[in-house]
């Protein structure tokens, strides 16, 4: 298996999992002012079971804590992800 991509797509407001040379999933999100929304996390079916939710959670996390924003965690997968890894609950906007 072929390690995760994560890109920021900002064009289309998600980071995209690159896998094996296809896109394997991405996390939506919306930019406010301060903060960023994170609306929705998909993988798709073949992709499943590989790491690609958890390095996009991650990835697009890593993303926004480098650029100094908050996130409001709207996405169940990334709340529950967010919950499991506790040193990135700081990042959620108060």
């Amino acid at each position: 298996m072929s390690d995760v991509e994560v890109r920021n797509n900002a064009e289309q407001s998600r980071y995209e999992a690159w896998l094996d040379g296809e896109m394997a999933g991405f996390v939506a999100y919306q930019q406010r002012s301060e903060s960023t929304v994170l609306t929705h996390t998909e993988v798709a079916d073949r992709f499943e079971g590989r790491g690609v939710g958890s390095a996009l959670a991650r990835g697009a996390l890593d993303d926004l804590r480098a650029q100094g924003r908050s996130v409001v965690p709207q996405c169940s997968f990334i709340t529950g992800w967010i919950d499991k890894h506790p040193d990135y609950q700081g990042l959620v906007a108060s």
